[in-house]
């Protein structure tokens, strides 16, 4: 079972980017750790860091959380925006505020985000928890065609939530019974999301339906997938780490009962505490 306590990201920060938008991100974890870049989920928000703050610093990993653009407090992005202009984001973000080279993990939605970031030559290691890999077939891409059905979709859900709780929120990633810390950690991410409205993640669904990745092999990659996952299939991630060369473990989990299991393995494998 998940820890019942959770720490609040330590601080938010905003990073001004050359054309003007700016980048919010949240440090989390280890003061002191090796950095990694995360990646949270569609929808998600820099307040995903509350999740992997504990195994953080237990494997002492600093957390560098960015809002993704029109995500939280991230300026919205131009129309032409894809997952190569992320990468191009965040090469500016490590550079001007000195982190160095970092590993990088991308959860759900985050892990195309992830992959095209590791094609950075700041990038030591990829790793990828119940990620989507594109081109993604399934409900949500089937709605991203339809000229604002995600829209409405997600905002249904935001009011909804906003009535019901978290829980609610907790009840579309897993069927696993989680402390009242994880759920309220879960609520907060998915509602900081969505503070700008529904567009970023209908982009991103966009994204994931019409575009395809490919195969990395620049830097080490290894994948957490839950043979359970009804959010993100695991076939597709079996496919591309399988020609990618990397390592794929499938607990028997579902989509966040698989990074609340391997939270702690994954941040310690990024930072070379873990075989």
């Amino acid at each position: 079972m998940p820890s019942t306590s959770l720490h609040e990201p330590s601080t938010t920060e905003t990073h001004r980017l050359p054309d003007g938008r700016t980048l919010a991100y949240a440090l989390a974890g280890d003061p002191d750790g090796a950095p990694v870049l995360v990646h949270h989920g569609t929808p998600g928000s820099r307040l995903f860091a509350a999740l992997l703050d504990a195994a953080a610093r237990e494997v002492g990993a600093r957390l560098v959380v960015p809002d993704r653009p029109g995500y939280g407090r991230s300026s919205p992005p131009p129309a032409d925006w894809d997952w190569s202009d992320w990468r191009t984001d965040c090469t500016d973000l490590l550079a001007t505020e000195s982190f160095g080279d970092v590993s990088t993990l991308g959860f759900s939605g985050g892990g195309p985000f992830a992959l095209a970031c590791a094609r950075s030559d700041r990038v030591t290691r990829v790793g990828l928890v119940g990620a989507v890999v594109p081109p993604f077939e399934g409900s949500l891409a089937t709605l991203a065609r339809v000229p604002f059905a995600l829209r409405a979709l997600f905002g249904v859900s935001s009011l909804l939530a906003s009535v019901a709780g978290p829980r609610l929120v907790v009840g579309q990633y897993t069927d696993r019974d989680v402390t009242d810390a994880v759920a309220e950690a879960v609520g907060d991410d998915f509602s900081e999301a969505l503070r700008q409205g529904a567009r970023a993640p209908a982009r991103e669904n966009r994204l994931f339906a019409t575009t395809g990745l490919e195969p990395l092999r620049t830097v080490p990659l290894r994948a957490w997938h839950g043979t359970r996952d009804e959010n993100a299939p695991v076939g597709p991630v079996e496919t591309f780490v399988r020609e990618t060369g990397g390592t794929l473990r499938t607990p028997d989990a579902d989509h966040l009962g698989t990074l609340l299991d391997c939270r702690r393995a994954a941040l310690g494998w990024l930072v070379g505490d873990g075989a």
